[in-house]
Formats: C-alpha cells, sequence, structure tokens
C-alpha cells in the first residue's frame, strides 16, 4: 500500500496562493488514480480534485475550478494542487489520497479511494 505525505498548509489571507504537495512512497506511483480531498470543523470530507495515472486527464468540484489545479511528476511520486485565488470557505483539512482503481467520472467519494495522507491544514482569512 502507498504511504502518502502531505505538504505545504498554511495561514493565508483571502486571494493568495498555496501548493500543496503530496509524496507517495513506493516504486509503483505512476500507476495510481489521485485525488485531493478536504474536510472543514463539522462537515464531511468532499472531494476536490482527481488526476489520472498520467496526468492527461484532470477532474475538480465545481467550488475550485478555475482556481485550482491538479498536476503530478511521476518521477518524483509526488501529486501537488496549486490553489489560488483562495477563499475563506477553502479553510480546511486537505488530504491525499490514492486509488489503484482507474475511474473516468467528474466527482468522487471517499469510498473510491484506498490509501489516504494524515492531511495538511489549510487556514484562509478574509
Amino acid at each position: 500500500q502507498v504511504q502518502l505525505v502531505e505538504s505545504g498548509g498554511g495561514l493565508v489571507q483571502a486571494g493568495d496562493s498555496l501548493r500543496l504537495s503530496c509524496a507517495a512512497s513506493g516504486r509503483t506511483f505512476n500507476y495510481y488514480f489521485m485525488g485531493w480531498f478536504r474536510q472543514a470543523p463539522g462537515k464531511e470530507r468532499e472531494f476536490v480534485a482527481a488526476i489520472s495515472w498520467s496526468g492527461g486527464s484532470v477532474y475538480y468540484d465545481d467550488s475550485v475550478k478555475g482556481r485550482f489545479t491538479i498536476s503530478r511528476d511521476n518521477a518524483v511520486n509526488t501529486v501537488y494542487l496549486q490553489m489560488n485565488s483562495l477563499k475563506s470557505e477553502d479553510t480546511a483539512v486537505y488530504y491525499c489520497a490514492a486509488s489503484t482503481r482507474q475511474y473516468y467520472r467528474q466527482t468522487y467519494t471517499s469510498a473510491d479511494f484506498g490509501s489516504w495522507g494524515q492531511g495538511t491544514q489549510v487556514t484562509v482569512s478574509s
């Protein structure tokens, strides 16, 4: 099972940018379908973005479309989430997730992914 470690979270002001990174262990990273989820206090974990094994297909929740960009570098076993024009409602713990299955849907749930990181806090002050 792949091990995932997120980094890059922090406290920023509305309108600022952050880039999250998720480093994966193992030599088969390029076979994993990767995703980002987030969970705000008192709310359920929600889908943010996902990317196919090759990086050729990306998927976003409507709430982040046009502001967030997911990408991956299989050479260094890392997936990224570039977050621009941050809003206070983006405040949450962000989780990286991996699946050995390949998907082609626009949206996902936690059940679609079998491996998770520990999360990184993103706080956006207004």
